[in-house]
């Protein structure tokens, strides 16, 4: 029997959010999203952005052509800052009519469509964004399956985020006690 489409991908979010739940490493989390959303989306590009202070960096991409990796604009100016400033997803069914989109950016991308998810417990620290090269709306099982991903995403960020400030903490206190 063939596995319907709507399965499969919730079945590939499940075997995503399962890796999610061993990664040791912000690094690691990120190529886990990067690898496989596009996937469970059908999306034609996934970035994944983070936040730094005012400015957002794009930190990494699987895209059927470059987008922005490596590449950081003011959070202001930018979809994924906006996901990241109001705490809600964006959704975008033809990115050169809506003047959200910074049209210089997106002139020579394959983008015509876009949703981008604030990643964070309280506030966003990051962002997943999904790219398709045709205009349209944005299906509800996507929609979904991108938010299920992002707050899984976010969950792990925290957790990690939290050992590595416990650990910190604890290596400045053994040197504050040793010296």
């Amino acid at each position: 029997m063939v596995e319907p489409l709507s399965a499969k991908r919730w079945t590939e979010l499940l075997a995503a959010i399962a890796r999610l739940k061993h990664a040791e490493s912000i690094e690691q989390v990120v190529d886990i999203v990067r690898t496989t959303a596009r996937s469970i989306i059908r999306a034609d590009g996934i970035t994944v952005v983070q936040r730094f202070g005012n400015r957002v960096h794009y930190v990494a991409e699987d895209a059927m052509s470059p987008l922005w990796t490596g590449q950081d604009f003011p959070i202001e100016r930018c979809v994924s800052g906006l996901a990241m400033l109001t705490q809600e997803p964006v959704l975008i069914s033809n990115v050169m009519l809506d003047p959200r989109v910074p049209q210089e950016l997106y002139a020579q991308t394959f983008a015509r469509s876009m949703a981008m998810f604030p990643v964070g417990i309280g506030t966003p620290t990051a962002a997943i964004g999904a790219y398709w090269s045709r205009t349209g709306r944005i299906a509800d099982e996507t929609v979904t399956l991108l938010e299920a991903l992002s707050r899984a995403m976010a969950g792990v960020l925290y957790n990690i985020e939290t050992v590595d400030l416990v650990e910190n903490y604890r290596a400045g206190e053994r040197r504050a006690w040793g010296g």
